[in-house]
């Protein structure tokens, strides 16, 4: 599991872009029977991938946590964005389709992740948070997570939100998880940009064709940073920055969050005449 600790807007505005993806881009997630992990110490969260393909994978303990296991102190997140596949908590097994989400609750001792064909392996996309009480185990369908159209076709950005773990979906301690989906000839995400003091927030890109790229924009409204981004990427958002993109073609991203409230409308927005 790696490591990574948190940058202040002074120390991130000298950064050249070695630095910015060394310090923010999460790469490789999902590479083959392996758990990869990154722990960031913005709100403590863990930024996981599983891609189990010849065989089940569990969830490891690592030592960084000082836990008898992985969810002794722990909620997890857990969306699919490959091939059908398994989740394990505790011997019950939840059957998780891509774009399903799967949330467990802290004491959850053993978790396993399963494929059904290696052929179309699952690529389930992790994100974990502290949790001080223990929610029920959940399953939710993208068809169950109450689809909500925003944007137009005519500035680009016309996409489908999907909420599934918030305030009135899958009940957490202060995990907050959904996905968008931008349309055939949408591009832009997060319009209008806005940051969020209050929470950090983790970007996950998925169904970014090899051939394409998503150009992440963060940092202060008028201090501005880009990282360009490839498919099952991800990119940490600190509280102080905003964060949006736009991609070289349409592309889905799963937005996950964890701080001071679950409020998913917590925003302050940058509107884009006033960002340098």
């Amino acid at each position: 599991m790696e490591i990574r600790f948190q940058n202040s807007p002074q120390e991130t505005r000298q950064m050249n872009t070695e630095q910015l993806r060394s310090n923010f881009l999460v790469q490789q997630l999902m590479q083959e029977d392996t758990v990869q992990l990154v722990y960031s110490h913005y709100d403590r969260v863990i930024i996981g991938g599983v891609k189990p393909v010849h065989q089940t994978v569990a969830l490891p303990n690592h030592p960084e946590l000082r836990a008898d296991y992985f969810l002794e102190r722990r909620e997890l997140g857990i969306i699919n964005v490959g091939g059908a596949g398994m989740v394990s908590a505790d011997g019950k097994t939840y059957e998780v389709n891509k774009l399903d989400c799967v949330y467990l609750g802290k004491e959850t001792k053993e978790v396993q992740f399963t494929s059904k064909s290696k052929e179309t392996p699952a690529c389930f996309y992790l994100l974990s948070a502290p949790a001080h009480h223990k929610y029920p185990d959940a399953l939710m369908t993208k068809e169950n997570a109450s689809p909500v159209q925003l944007g137009d076709s005519s500035t680009s950005n016309k996409r489908t939100i999907y909420k599934y773990i918030h305030l009135d979906g899958i009940k957490s301690c202060q995990l907050v998880m959904g996905l968008t989906v931008l349309e055939n000839g949408s591009v832009w995400n997060s319009v209008p940009p806005h940051t969020h003091t209050r929470r950090m927030e983790v970007y996950f890109y998925f169904d970014v064709p090899d051939e394409h790229r998503v150009f992440h924009f963060m940092g202060e409204p008028q201090e501005t940073r880009h990282l360009v981004m490839a498919n099952h990427e991800a990119v940490i958002s600190a509280p102080w920055s905003m964060h949006f993109g736009c991609g070289t073609s349409n592309y889905g991203f799963i937005w996950g969050m964890a701080g001071e409230n679950q409020e998913f409308a917590d925003m302050d927005p940058a509107p884009i005449a006033t960002i340098n």
